[in-house]
């Protein structure tokens, strides 16, 4: 079957109208014509494109009876409700095993609180939740991850590709405790497209405070949410554009509408270094002083930018797995930091280079060295690249603020960032925190 399927959701959800394939695939779902739309799937893009008010446009996979269905799901919101087009229709067995990621899927979306998806880089790319400003972020910087004790299973499954379940996390806007499970999306040449998942409230009450030294004044979150807004409408509808949903365009246009997503994405990240930057330069900001292990730090710093690395055939060298390296500070705070300083070395190393982290305790300092195979920083250059808005290379996409705001995070906890770097000897950045030992 490969012609369309067309349906409407009402405003408060129900499928009012379905051709057949549709109403069969409602049926085969539990619901019936003028119930809620069962399918998990289509109801998180009706309820996106309603939120955003334009038209959103996926592959999805559907279940019925024992198949899947792969699905071209168009969702087109108007005053009366969503308009739904439906193609594809491509029917084929149920992958079984550890390869039913899919099916089981359904069940998360059926019953998560947040319904999101994320590109390789772990960017969000959908989120079906009443937060949809987020698109475009990176999934962290929506979701606080915490550690319960036992690591952090989202990092572990990213470097294998792997499903997670029972990721706790906070919902950085609202300090709300929630629980993540994700599966790992596979592209038509069986490369890795990134996660999907669901997030599930841990705790009902009221939502738990933000995290000390994090607030954010009403004025910030007003301007933050002013500001995202429209830039991620942007995205989402340059990405539409891009990916040719409604049809074919010409190759100019779609690679147009790549660079307006682009940076569409790069100004929600200056959006975010903005607010990171209010919150430290208040006089009340005080970051955790527990202890830490810097080492395991490094290593999950390491596997967040691990595709990135990879897309570049950079190498990343991080502490082994046995090793440990005691300090004190805020573990949220400290792994921002690493993410900064690897990222940045990410960025400035040639092709196929490598990235060394190294880390040791002398006395009460506990130091982790980045050093990578770069271009490396004049002298003259070395002090003012903490400076606020200050970018030494005007093309590298960077906020200016990055360096700064790491520098700042790392002296709030009694500690420094260091740099020992000459003209084409490659750079290294060192953070050094009070020893735990």
């Amino acid at each position: 079957m490969s012609s369309l399927a067309h349906g409407r959701i009402d405003r408060e959800g129900r499928l009012v109208e379905a051709e057949a394939p549709l109403a069969r695939l409602q049926e085969a779902a539990g619901g019936t014509l003028g119930d809620a739309i069962a399918v998990p799937q289509i109801a998180t893009l009706a309820r996106l494109a309603q939120r955003l008010g334009i038209l959103v446009s996926r592959c999805v996979i559907a279940a019925e009876g024992a198949d899947d269905l792969d699905l071209w799901v168009e969702a087109r919101p108007d005053e009366e409700g969503v308009a739904l087009s439906i193609g594809g229709w491509a029917r084929r067995p149920a992958k079984g095993g550890e390869g039913a990621g899919d099916r089981v899927h359904d069940f998360m979306r059926a019953r998560g609180d947040w319904l999101w998806e994320t590109d390789p880089a772990l960017r969000l790319t959908a989120l079906g939740s009443e937060a949809n400003d987020a698109m475009g972020q990176p999934l962290s910087r929506y979701f606080q991850f915490v550690d319960a004790g036992e690591g952090m299973p989202i990092l572990e499954a990213l470097a294998a590709r792997a499903r997670f379940d029972g990721q706790e996390a906070l919902v950085r806007t609202t300090g709300e405790r929630v629980r993540l499970t994700g599966l790992p999306l596979v592209d038509g040449g069986g490369r890795f497209a990134g996660y999907r998942g669901s997030a599930f409230r841990t705790d009902t009450s009221a939502p738990a405070p933000a995290e000390e030294g994090g607030k954010v004044d009403a004025l910030g979150a007003r301007l933050e949410k002013a500001l995202r807004d429209p830039l991620s409408r942007i995205v989402e509808q340059a990405e539409n554009i891009g990916a040719q949903a409604e049809g074919p365009i010409r190759r100019d246009y779609a690679d147009y509408a790549q660079d307006i997503a682009s940076a569409g994405r790069h100004l929600l990240g200056v959006v975010g270094d903005l607010v990171d930057l209010q919150a430290i330069e208040r006089e009340d900001f005080r970051p955790r002083r527990d202890e830490i292990d810097l080492a395991e730090l490094a290593r999950r710093a390491a596997g967040l930018l691990k595709v990135r690395a990879a897309a570049r055939g950079v190498r990343i060298d991080s502490p082994a797995s046995g090793e440990t390296l005691p300090a004190i500070g805020d573990a949220g705070r400290v792994l921002q930091i690493l993410v900064n300083l690897i990222g940045n070395a990410i960025r400035h190393s040639p092709d196929d280079a490598a990235i060394w982290l190294r880390g040791e305790v002398q006395g009460s300092r506990t130091l982790i060295v980045v050093a990578d195979q770069g271009q490396g920083i004049a002298r003259i250059d070395q002090a003012r690249i903490f400076d606020k808005f200050t970018r030494l290379d005007q093309s590298d996409g960077g906020s200016g603020l990055g360096l700064y705001i790491a520098r700042r995070l790392a002296r709030a906890m009694d500690g420094e960032i260091l740099l020992d770097s000459a003209p084409g000897e490659g750079a290294r950045f060192t953070l050094v925190l009070p020893s735990g030992a």
